[in-house]
């Protein structure tokens, strides 16, 4: 199971790293043909915002593995043990319940644009809506593999799997 959890962390660590190179890319070569040739590229802008929302869908998940999104743990911090695992576990709870809302919203929003294109790539947008229920269910997957720890300790995954990671500055129990 570990081992399949890594994989999973890095194919999903992968694909985002390789939305932020293509996006560096399109960026990058749609600059420097405007510099010299004074022509840019007409999908470039387009391919660059939709990378960007595909990698930020993807990337929630590897963020919140490692406790790097904002919380307010002021009252988690005030109570008892118990009562902190309780409140981490009606989060989780709650957390996997929005996630699921959103896969189903998501799905909804994609089925209804499938049918236009985006104005400069013609791609249909079902492919760019797309990522809202794809992250999501990634989403679902990340905090099902750390949910354990989290309830119990309050502890939060590293990226390579280990329970022992804490959380990033600024984000929960940072």
């Amino acid at each position: 199971m570990k081992r399949l959890e890594r994989v999973f962390v890095t194919l999903n660590g992968w694909a985002v790293l390789l939305m932020l190179a293509a996006m560096t890319l399109i960026v990058g070569a749609n600059i420097t043909l405007r510099y010299l040739t004074s022509h840019s590229l007409p999908w470039a802008d387009e391919a660059a915002r939709y990378l960007m929302i595909w990698m930020t869908f993807s990337g929630a998940g590897l963020v919140l593995r490692i406790g790097g999104h904002v919380a307010i743990t002021n009252l988690q911090d005030a109570l008892p043990d118990l009562g902190q695992k309780l409140l981490r576990g009606a989060l989780v709870l709650g957390l996997l319940i929005f996630f699921g809302f959103m896969v189903h919203v998501g799905i909804q929003y994609a089925q209804r644009m499938q049918y236009q294109v985006t104005p400069a790539l013609r791609l249909p947008f079902l492919y760019v809506y797309a990522a809202m229920p794809v992250g999501f269910s990634l989403l679902i997957l990340h905090l099902l593999l750390i949910a354990r720890p989290l309830i119990s300790a309050g502890t939060y995954k590293s990226l390579d799997g280990d329970a022992t990671g804490t959380a990033q500055p600024g984000g929960a129990n940072g």
